[in-house]
């Protein structure tokens, strides 16, 4: 199994205590995250990693951040990927057999580096089960690919998108009151 890491500047410690624990394991890593304390914004890391593994080059992702919840939205952005925030072995388990969330995201600020090699051994050592869960995640393809052929319609103006908020009624000023164009 191949696996792309990541982290910004504030999951580094997390993310380099798990990077040598999949080493333990055996398992080949890429690292596309922080290297140092420099700062590192957690979306430019999150897609990186999310389209690595979406275009097939790893099998899997690990994210660390603050929360991880930044992360998981970040990637989760990325059509075709799973990303779950995992603080617990049975959700991490879970995420994988029910879900089948490619990437697993931790808080550094919320998880030890102990319990964070639990929750990533969980998830590790589990594989999607398919039967209703397959349905499930099926339909949360379907719901990806309806919202991504969505597009609003843009505004001609902040005013008028904001009067047309439920609840406000469009008021148009009387031709006397609106600027001549001059």
């Amino acid at each position: 199994m191949r696996i792309a890491i990541g982290s910004d500047d504030i999951g580094l410690p997390l993310k380099d205590v798990l990077a040598d624990y999949l080493a333990e394991l055996g398992i080949e890593y890429v690292d596309f995250g922080a290297r140092d304390a420099d700062p590192v914004d957690y979306p430019d890391v999150a897609k990186v990693v999310a389209r690595e593994v979406r275009d097939g080059h790893f099998e899997r992702g690990l994210l660390v951040c603050g929360t991880g919840l930044g992360m998981a939205i970040t990637a989760n952005k990325v059509r075709g990927i799973r990303a779950a925030t995992c603080h617990d072995a049975y959700s991490a388990e879970r995420a994988r057999k029910s879900n089948d969330a490619q990437i697993i995201t931790m808080g550094s600020r919320v998880i030890g580096p102990e319990s964070a090699k639990t929750v990533l051994k969980a998830w590790l050592e589990s594989e999607f089960q398919g039967g209703n869960s397959a349905r499930k995640v099926a339909k949360i393809g379907d719901v990806e690919r309806a919202e991504s052929e969505y597009l609003p319609r843009a505004s001609a103006s902040v005013t008028r998108e904001r009067d047309r908020r439920p609840g406000r009624r469009a008021v148009r000023p009387p031709p006397s009151q609106r600027p001549t164009g001059r």
